[in-house]
């Protein structure tokens, strides 16, 4: 398993496009079958910040997921609402099990 935690700061103005953005990304991206979650959460003091957790079932799948046209729009369409280059860290699983995930 991989765990991708983005973060994204969006301008104050586009934070509800980009939420309407995201979520939409999100609706599709959990249908891959590489794909074991991937939440979408808003920071309550600062809510033009969010973070997506996406949790892939193998290293080869955020590789796919980029090739889809769910993410390739979601790309295009939130990159004039970001605040500055958004940013990701990698961590690997440790609780719960990989079964845990759904």
């Amino acid at each position: 398993m991989l765990i991708v935690m983005v973060s994204v700061h969006v301008k104050p103005e586009s934070i509800e496009a980009f939420k309407t953005a995201t979520i939409a990304n999100a609706s599709e991206s959990v249908k891959e079958a590489g794909i074991a979650r991937f939440d979408v959460i808003q920071q309550n003091d600062s809510p033009a910040h969010f973070l997506l957790i996406e949790v892939y079932k193998d290293a080869d799948a955020p590789a796919k997921h980029k090739e889809t046209a769910h993410y390739q729009t979601w790309r295009d369409t939130v990159e004039e609402m970001m605040a500055e280059p958004r940013t990701s860290l990698k961590y690997a699983n440790v609780f719960p099990d990989e079964n845990g995930w759904g």
